[in-house]
């Protein structure tokens, strides 16, 4: 399994970008999909999952601003992030899970940043 995203960039305060992360392989339609992000000096931590299902979960610090959806069809998940904020500024790396499985990806990684 492979995992491409991109969309990142350059916004400023108050703006809008939309991520996307594209998967090879045939479980993604069983994967609960996620995006992570990763400020310079700080841990990785979770913004959004989605299911198999579409049933979405979000981080505190971005519901209501971000949403996570997903394209079984195209294999690939999206991101939208609204009302982005200096804060929200990391690096966005997507991930797939199949937990019955065991299996785990990650994708390499866009840069988001929101400076004026």
């Amino acid at each position: 399994v492979q995992l491409q995203a991109s969309g990142g960039g350059l916004v400023q305060p108050g703006g809008s970008l939309r991520l996307s992360c594209a998967a090879s392989g045939s479980i993604f339609r069983r994967a609960l999909m996620g995006w992570y992000r990763q400020a310079p000096g700080k841990e990785r931590d979770l913004v959004a999952t989605i299911n198999s299902g579409g049933a979405a979960n979000y981080a505190d610090f971005v519901k209501g601003r971000f949403t996570i959806s997903r394209d079984n069809a195209e294999e690939t998940v999206f991101l939208q992030m609204n009302s982005l904020q200096p804060e929200d500024t990391a690096i966005y790396y997507c991930n797939l899970r199949v937990p019955l499985l065991g299996y785990e990806y990650w994708g390499q990684g866009t840069q988001v940043t929101v400076s004026s």
